[in-house]
């Protein structure tokens, strides 16, 4: 198991034993786990991200930490924009809408500011870093 699969794998555990919550870097910070279909594997993946709440929407920052290519989590929605949420207990359908021009500029602006890292990630990459929207399913009656 590579070291990002184990911190990504202990970081899933601590999220479900706690109602959503994560310590040590993550502390405080809003965190969801993602479930996605790999895009060339067909697998199911799951993946703990910092979200921004918008409106009723979760916004995820394609970052991998300002690295040059986007992270595989991106990619498989990109394939397969139909996916699954955790956030606290609960589980979320959703559906996956990349942002761009002034509102894809906006909502990272305003992450950026909250969380000062994420300017540095766009800082450190060439590519211009995607933001996702994972916009809840009306719930089936």
């Amino acid at each position: 198991m590579t070291e990002v699969n184990e911190f990504n794998r202990r970081n899933i555990e601590e999220f479900r034993n706690n109602h959503g919550r994560l310590g040590g870097p993550f502390e405080g910070a809003p965190v969801l786990l993602l479930h996605t279909t790999g895009a060339r594997s067909g697998e199911e993946r799951v993946h703990p991200l910092m979200y921004l709440a918008d409106d009723g929407r979760y916004l995820l920052f394609a970052s991998a930490a300002g690295v040059d290519r986007s992270p595989a989590w991106y990619w498989n929605l990109i394939a397969n924009p139909d996916a699954s949420i955790e956030v606290g207990d609960d589980i979320v359908d959703v559906h996956a809408v990349e942002l761009s021009g002034e509102e894809r500029d906006a909502k990272y602006a305003d992450q950026a500011q909250r969380y000062p890292q994420y300017a540095e990630y766009q800082r450190s990459t060439t590519r211009t870093i995607p933001v996702v929207a994972l916009v809840p399913k009306p719930a089936m009656s």
